[in-house]
């Protein structure tokens, strides 16, 4: 027997309109690795109430980059939701980086904070509390469920534009409009 493998790293997650899990109802993941141990991903169209300058206030870094004050931090995913996580481009080198793409990164290390609120680098970014985890095949027996729609990724979505406007903006994609999809699911 022979399984078919995907790699949907640099994918967009589109949560159906069916979604029972009230952490991704309605949802856009970005996934950033993807492999035979599982995956792992970042919400993108959930901010939270809490403010960047905020944040870097609690973790004790001085904030200097008045730019970036007021940007939202996100709701991640509901694993290790204390922990922050930053999807950014372009890559760069820290300490602790998942390298997605040559031109995209995830990063969990204070150091890109830091580099942040001193030198408002990396320019584009997306800080987050928490991330979105499936174990070894979690992920695809969901997407055999019809519980998500994936697309390759287009970062300018999840960096230009409101977080309301990326879920419509990834359907888009797909030439779907997520106000017509239904929300039972079937199979062909």
């Amino acid at each position: 027997m022979t399984t078919t493998t995907i790699n949907l790293t640099d994918h967009f997650l589109i949560a159906m309109p069916a979604m029972a899990d009230p952490n991704f109802t309605r949802t856009l993941t970005y996934i950033a690795e993807h492999n035979e141990n599982g995956a792992m991903g970042i919400i993108v169209n959930r901010p939270t109430d809490m403010r960047l300058a905020t944040l870097f206030e609690r973790i004790d870094i001085p904030f200097e980059q008045p730019d970036f004050a007021d940007l939202p931090v996100y709701f991640g995913g509901p694993v290790q939701s204390d922990r922050g996580f930053v999807l950014h481009r372009p890559a760069g080198d820290w300490h602790s980086t998942l390298r997605v793409s040559d031109s995209v990164a995830l990063t969990s290390s204070r150091d890109v904070l830091q580099s942040l609120a001193n030198e408002a680098w990396p320019a584009e970014v997306l800080v987050a509390l928490g991330y979105s985890g499936w174990s070894a095949g979690q992920l695809e027996h969901e997407l055999a469920q019809n519980a998500w729609l994936t697309v390759p990724a287009n970062l300018d979505i999840v960096f230009n534009l409101p977080p309301e406007e990326r879920l419509a903006a990834a359907m888009q994609l797909l030439g779907v409009d997520f106000a017509k999809l239904s929300d039972v699911a079937g199979h062909a």
